[in-house]
């Protein structure tokens, strides 16, 4: 019988992590009853690629659970390198859409670089803190590497523009980080920079219509504001129940453009309420939990620091995305994990969980 660094095809299924597959496919199920929703009128071929895509997913899911992760640890830097090549690649050849060049055109369907980075990046510095494991706590000498690996894909990405996922791989990073042991003048050295260098980032970084997004939030009844103000309308509209399944109007009548990339959670609140706003929150939080449960029994600090990026990934999708819906953060284009349509966020999840089902699979390994 075939076996994989001490593990046999038979453990391998009895060692299978049910609690994460179920809570994963929960949240799956929740996303295409929202799909069919928002596109029942609109696109119904839409929904029934993005089925297909999820198939290809649970394939991803359950190919990168069966590799050993710490085969994957020693192609890290060289799948990250890939990874940052892509983006370079795709402001030079990309498709431009709405003034953005982040898509490549393969064939039927348009691949976004820097999602599936966002995970090579946590694979890259789960690989460094691996190998260089500092005996005190961490200072700026010990931040110069991680910095790096953070910087190139952050650079690039915000190039495109994409504000929002250079943001979150910047987010990912600081939780990452802090849990390896940052001496408490570091951490504060690290925000005192952030805080220093968000005046030139406005001034010099940002484009036009991007500053306008944030000058929105203190002017509620501004142009750019026109989107949250009738999510946030669809939202109230299903008050403490809901208008029940496929009885949306709010976001129909309003015309609200992106009801399944950027503002599906307005959908799903409008026609189930608070009660379900908070079930589907749940999901999320009983995920990124079982994710970081994972992390704290990793046999390596590879496995450890690669289940906190994903759970770090997971955590800053939800909060930046409904904290755009609910009008609290600027429209910046982040999709809710495997509800939102969009092949490139799918996979990369999927991806991303199918290596924290390798992490547990193999914590009793060795």
């Amino acid at each position: 019988m075939m076996a994989m660094r001490g593990i046999s095809w038979r453990k391998l299924r009895f060692r299978f992590d049910w609690t994460l597959t179920l809570a994963m496919l929960a949240i799956i199920a929740v996303g295409l009853v929202n799909l069919w929703s928002a596109l029942q009128d609109r696109g119904p071929h839409l929904f029934s690629k993005q089925v297909s895509l999820f198939g290809v997913g649970l394939c991803v899911f359950l190919g990168v659970a069966t590799f050993d992760y710490r085969t994957i640890s020693r192609w890290a830097y060289v799948l990250y390198g890939v990874g940052v090549a892509m983006l370079v690649a795709v402001l030079l050849f990309g498709r431009v859409v709405g003034g953005a060049r982040r898509w490549f055109d393969i064939g039927p369907m348009h691949v976004q670089p820097s999602e599936g980075v966002q995970l090579l990046t946590a694979l890259a510095l789960g690989k460094y803190l691996n190998d260089w494991p500092a005996l005190e706590g961490r200072t700026f000498r010990h931040l110069a590497i991680p910095v790096a690996i953070v910087s190139a894909p952050v650079l690039l990405i915000a190039r495109q523009p994409d504000l929002g996922t250079a943001f979150l791989i910047f987010l990912m990073f600081i939780t990452i980080m802090l849990t390896a042991r940052l001496k408490l003048k570091t951490l504060a050295a690290i925000l005192g920079l952030a805080v220093i260098s968000a005046s030139p980032i406005w001034r010099y970084g940002l484009h036009e219509y991007q500053r306008k997004r944030v000058e929105a939030l203190l002017n509620p009844h501004a142009a750019e504001a026109w989107q949250s103000r009738q999510a946030l309308n669809a939202i109230g509209s299903g008050r403490f129940t809901g208008k029940g399944f496929l009885q949306a109007t709010q976001i129909r009548v309003r015309r609200l453009p992106a009801l399944w990339t950027d503002f599906p959670f307005a959908v799903w609140a409008e026609e189930w309420g608070f009660v379900g706003s908070l079930i589907v929150l749940a999901a999320y939080l009983f995920l990124i939990l079982w994710v970081l449960k994972i992390a704290s029994e990793a046999r390596d600090r590879f496995g450890a620091t690669v289940c906190v990026g994903v759970a770090a990934l997971l955590f800053w999708h939800v909060a930046i995305n409904i904290g755009m819906v609910i009008g609290v953060l600027p429209v910046v284009g982040v999709t809710l994990p495997l509800i939102s349509y969009g092949g490139s966020s799918v996979l990369t999840v999927m991806a991303a969980l199918g290596l924290v089902m390798n992490v547990s699979i193999r914590r009793f390994s060795y």
